[in-house]
C-alpha cells in the first residue's frame, strides 16, 4: 500500500521534534515538552483517522453528548476528522436546519466534522428532504438510525442524489421483519429468553437497495453490515460493478453473540452476531468486500444505559477504544497487518467520502503500551463499551488537526 510510507517510527522525542512542528493556539509547544512525552517507548505517526459513522447528538441530545466532547473523544482516538449522522433536533432536512449543526460544528468541534443530511423530512421515510438545497452543505444523505421502508422512496431518493453527485448512505433495516427483538436471534437469546433480530432484517433491505442502485446509477454506501449474507450480496454486487461500497464496527469483528452479557453496555443496532457471521466479516475484510471500519459511536446517559439488555437504549460509545481494539484483536494476532488496518481507518473512507488529508493532520501512538479500559477515563459523555475491562494494546499520546494539538496525553 504505496500510502504507508506516510507512516514514521521513532524512538527518541528528539527524533519526533525534528519531524513535526507542534503548534496550538497560543504558541507552540516547547521542545521539552515533546521529549518528556515521548521518551517512553518506541512509537509510530499515523495520518489522521477518519471515521464516517458517528453520532454526536447535538443539536439536541446534548445531555447524551455534545460537539465539544464527541470531537475531544474523536482527538483521544487519534481521528481527525468524522461524519456526524443527522438523527439529531431538528433533523438536518432543510437548509435552516443544517447550518444551526455547523454554527455549532464551527464553534465547538476540535477535529472536522463533516455533517450528513437527512434523505427525508424527520427522518420519516414518507418525503424527500430539500436535497438541492442540501447538497453543498453536507457530506452525504442518509437516514441513519431507520431504514427506508418504502422502496419507490429510496429509488426516487436515489435518482436525485445521482442528479446531485453525492451519495446515499443507508442504514438497512426491514421493520416488518423486527418483532420486537433487540439482540441477534441466537444462541444467547434462545438461551436466555430474548427477543431475537434476525440477519434478514438487515439483509434482506441491502438486497432491494443494491438493486436500485444499478438501477440508477447512484453511489450508494451501507451502514454497519453486520451478517454473513450482507457480505455476500455486497461481494456479488461489486463484482457485477455496482458502485457500492460498506463498512462494518470493531464490535463486529472481535465479538459475537455468545459474549453477551446482561447489560446494556453490549446493546447496539444491528446487534452482535453469530461467530459464523464474524468469521464472514472478516473475511469481508481480508477480501476488499467490506471497504472501511467505523464506530457507530453512540453515546446515551448512564441511565438510557443501565436497564439491561432488553430496556437500554440502542448504541456504544467505540471512537476511544477503536483502533487499540482491532490492533490488538486484528493485527496482534496476525489477522491482518497494521497496513490494511490503517487502509481501513484512513484512506479507504477518505477516498470514497472525499474526505481530504492534509500533513497536518496526523496522531502518535504508543503500540507497546498495555491498558485496560476504562471508561471513567473517557473524553466522550457516554460510557457503555463491550471493551470495559479489556487489556489492550495501543495509547494515543497526541493527535494534531489543521497543525494545532486536538489531543495530547497528560
Amino acid at each position: 500500500m504505496s500510502e504507508f510510507k506516510n507512516i514514521k517510527r521513532f524512538t527518541s522525542g528528539t527524533d519526533m521534534t525534528a519531524a513535526a512542528g507542534f503548534v496550538v493556539d497560543n504558541g507552540v509547544v516547547k521542545e521539552a515538552d515533546i521529549v518528556d512525552l515521548f521518551d517512553r517507548s518506541e512509537y509510530i505517526v499515523f495520518p489522521g483517522f477518519c471515521d464516517v459513522h458517528v453520532h454526536f447528538r447535538e443539536p439536541g441530545f446534548s445531555y447524551k453528548e455534545t460537539m465539544k466532547t464527541g470531537s475531544m473523544s474523536a482527538a483521544r482516538g487519534g481521528y481527525t476528522a468524522v461524519c456526524a449522522m443527522p438523527n439529531l433536533k431538528p433533523v438536518p432536512d432543510s437548509v435552516e436546519h443544517i447550518k444551526e449543526e455547523i454554527a455549532i460544528i464551527d464553534k465547538d468541534a476540535c477535529i472536522n466534522v463533516y455533517p450528513y443530511a437527512s434523505i427525508t423530512v424527520n427522518e420519516a421515510g414518507e418525503e424527500l428532504s430539500d436535497m438541492e438545497g442540501l447538497a453543498p452543505l453536507s457530506i452525504a444523505f442518509s437516514d441513519d438510525g431507520r431504514g427506508i421502508q418504502d422502496e419507490a422512496m429510496m429509488r426516487e431518493a436515489m435518482i436525485k442524489a445521482k442528479s446531485l453527485g453525492k451519495m446515499i448512505v443507508a442504514h438497512c433495516e426491514v421493520n416488518d421483519l423486527l418483532h420486537g427483538g433487540y439482540i441477534h436471534d441466537g444462541v444467547y437469546a434462545k438461551e436466555h429468553g430474548h427477543r431475537g433480530i434476525c440477519s434478514e432484517s438487515e439483509w434482506k433491505e441491502i438486497e432491494r437497495d443494491v438493486k436500485l442502485s444499478e438501477e440508477t446509477g447512484c453511489a450508494y454506501h451501507v451502514c454497519h453490515i453486520s451478517t454473513k449474507e450482507s457480505v455476500d450480496i455486497i461481494r456479488k454486487a461489486k463484482a457485477r460493478g455496482v458502485d457500492v461500497t460498506c463498512e462494518t464496527g470493531p464490535h463486529y469483528l472481535l465479538m459475537t453473540d455468545e459474549d453477551l452479557k446482561e447489560d446494556g453496555r453490549f446493546k447496539m443496532n444491528p446487534p452482535l452476531r453469530s461467530a459464523e457471521d464474524r468469521a464472514a466479516l472478516i473475511e469481508g475484510i481480508k477480501d476488499g468486500t467490506i471497504d472501511m471500519i467505523i464506530t457507530d459511536h453512540a453515546p446515551h446517559s448512564a441511565e438510557e444505559k443501565s436497564r439491561g439488555l432488553e430496556k437500554s437504549a440502542m448504541g456504544i460509545v467505540g471512537l476511544e477504544t477503536a483502533f487499540a481494539s482491532l490492533y490488538t484483536g486484528l493485527v496482534k494476532t496476525g489477522v491482518i497487518s497494521l497496513e490494511k488496518l490503517i487502509d481501513l481507518m484512513v484512506y479507504a473512507p477518505r477516498k470514497r467520502f472525499n474526505i481530504p488529508l492534509n500533513a497536518d493532520d496526523y496522531c502518535i501512538w504508543d503500540l507497546n503500551r498495555e491498558y485496560t479500559v476504562d471508561p471513567e477515563e473517557f473524553l466522550s459523555m457516554g460510557h457503555a463499551t463491550p471493551f470495559e475491562g479489556m487489556k489492550l494494546f495501543g495509547r494515543c499520546l497526541l493527535t494534531v488537526c489543521g497543525g494545532k494539538i486536538a489531543y495530547i496525553e497528560r
